[in-house]
């Protein structure tokens, strides 16, 4: 399966779009709920609908950047905040990203939707991506990695090894919050540069 920009297009254009619960998932609802500085510089990868993005703004952030490989889900968040600047609205390649200096990268169904070989690029980009001391945290699913997909599954183990050698790994647990169809399914994390 070639998860191409064609792909996800054409996923979006049938509204084949399984991973989307139409609002900002609860976990990630309660983190930005705790944080203080409004002034986070804040990406969200594989945005999809941008419903983290949407409520990032409604809750005073204003430096989010969102990013997809598909460009109707981008349009769509341009309807929701007419305000934000197009600069960003990130249509492109996470791989080939060359901002830096994040704060704060926020993770929703992106890392599982990824050929599972690009796993340990993902992490090195992270690293590009953040600045010192700069949190990566989100929503892993945790169920076993599955042949096919996306969605393509994971555990805490495996999540383990990758990180650990980069990140410190403040929070990693089962979320206690999740969606019904979720629930015992999603590992709740923060892992810090």
């Amino acid at each position: 399966m070639n998860l191409n920009k064609d792909y996800w297009e054409e996923r979006y254009a049938v509204n084949n779009l399984g991973w989307d619960i139409g609002e900002v998932s609860t976990p990630l609802k309660e983190y930005i709920d705790q944080l203080e500085d409004k002034n986070l510089k804040i990406l969200i990868p594989g945005a999809g609908n941008g419903y983290e993005a949407i409520y990032l703004r409604m809750s005073g952030f204003t430096n989010v950047y969102v990013l997809d490989l598909a460009r109707q889900p981008l349009e769509k968040i341009k309807v929701e905040i007419p305000e934000i600047e197009d600069k960003h609205l990130i249509n492109g390649d996470f791989f080939d990203l060359d901002l830096k200096d994040f704060d704060l990268i926020l993770e929703q169904t992106f890392f599982c939707a990824l050929n599972p070989k690009l796993r340990a690029n993902y992490v090195q980009k992270m690293l590009q991506l953040l600045k010192q001391g700069g949190k990566l945290a989100g929503l892993f699913f945790d169920f076993p990695l599955t042949p096919s997909g996306p969605p393509f599954g994971g555990s805490a183990e495996e999540y383990r090894a990758l990180f650990d050698p980069f990140f410190k790994i403040k929070v990693l647990e089962r979320a206690n919050n999740s969606i019904s169809p979720r629930k015992g399914k999603e590992l709740f994390f923060i892992f810090e540069k």
